[in-house]
């Protein structure tokens, strides 16, 4: 018989997380559903092969055996094990290690994330820890490099007010464009603040260029070298090969090119273009660590995770009342059962 799936999304982001997943599941014969909530997401960003469901009743009716989620919450009232999957890389990051008492199972990247959610999971007692890797990046480890021009520099800042890099290298980013060495192509995550958006937007040169896609990766093969601050781009960056340099990184490991200063960017930049064999070296040791597969295989592995989770039967979570009743109230839904 078979299996169903659900694809559960917040964010714009979650449809590149989500859709290699889509496509091993599809190469097994069994299905996929996907249901949207909240004003971020809507179904224009859906193909019209992609199985739409628009309503709560429907997803009851189309019983998931499995809910795939890369956010952090996903509804009790949803049939079906409940799968983490993770919205990016960046370990870092307050809140990465919180248990919300949402989830069956927790499909971690590498050592650095799985020991420590493996700890965890002995502590709690109801979810189970495997080794995957991201399906994101299943379709982008096999690619030819870009022959630019010249230098592409991809800025991929993140979001979050305290950490973000955007109102501290604007004049540089600029100064950059104006040099006419570099074409400069900038992500932002969808949660960026409207008036550092706008700031950037603001300013017109052809070399500048704002991408308003909902994947990263591709722009990332694409470009000689990336600038982040302490965002999952920098990881993407560095798994696929490509040199990071970073601003005021939360915990600026070896394998980046850390600067704490906005006056720093254009020598770090230049030793991103020039990295040493030692600096490589530092960069496949951390990529063993925290995204060691390399195949292209992850969503297959979690696709074999979740079947043996069925096989063994999903625990009894904690009532979780508050956060039950919050993400009701998000959904406005309040049926029992």
């Amino acid at each position: 018989m078979n299996k169903r799936y659900l694809m559960f999304v917040m964010q714009p982001y979650s449809y590149a997380i989500l859709r290699p997943l889509q496509s091993a599941i599809l190469a097994r014969g069994d299905e996929v559903a996907w249901f949207l909530s909240g004003n971020d997401v809507n179904a224009a960003s859906l193909t019209e092969q992609e199985h739409y469901l628009s309503t709560i009743e429907q997803v009851k009716a189309y019983n998931p055996d499995a809910v795939f989620v890369p956010g952090n919450v996903v509804p009790d009232f949803i049939p079906g094990a409940k799968v983490q999957v993770f919205h990016g890389l960046e370990y870092k990051k307050k809140g990465h290690f919180a248990i919300r008492g949402f989830f069956d199972l927790y499909c971690t990247h590498g050592p650095l994330t799985t020991e420590p959610f493996q700890q965890l999971a002995k502590k709690h007692g109801y979810f189970s820890v495997v080794e995957t890797g991201w399906p994101k990046l299943d379709p982008y480890f096999d690619y030819a490099k870009c022959i630019n021009d010249k230098p592409v520099i991809l800025y991929a800042p993140t979001f979050s007010p305290s950490l973000s890099s955007l109102p501290h290298l604007f004049e540089q980013i600029t100064l950059l464009a104006q040099s006419n060495k570099f074409k400069i192509v900038i992500k932002f995550h969808s949660k960026t603040k409207t008036e550092w958006q706008q700031l950037y937007r603001s300013y017109n040169n052809d070399n500048l260029i704002i991408d308003n896609g909902d994947n990263l990766i591709p722009l990332i093969q694409q470009a000689d070298i990336v600038i982040s601050d302490t965002s999952s781009a920098v990881d993407e960056a560095l798994l696929i090969g490509k040199p990071v340099v970073t601003f005021n990184n939360s915990s600026p490991q070896a394998a980046l090119i850390n600067i704490d200063n906005p006056s720093e960017l254009n020598i770090a930049i230049d030793k991103a273009l020039k990295l040493s064999d030692g600096q490589r070296e530092v960069i496949d040791n951390y990529i063993k660590q925290v995204h060691p597969f390399q195949d292209g295989k992850s969503a297959e592995r979690i696709l074999q995770a979740v079947d043996e989770l069925l096989i063994r039967g999903v625990k009894r979570k904690p009532l979780n009342l508050i956060r039950k009743y919050k993400i009701r109230k998000l959904m406005k839904y309040y049926k029992l059962g």
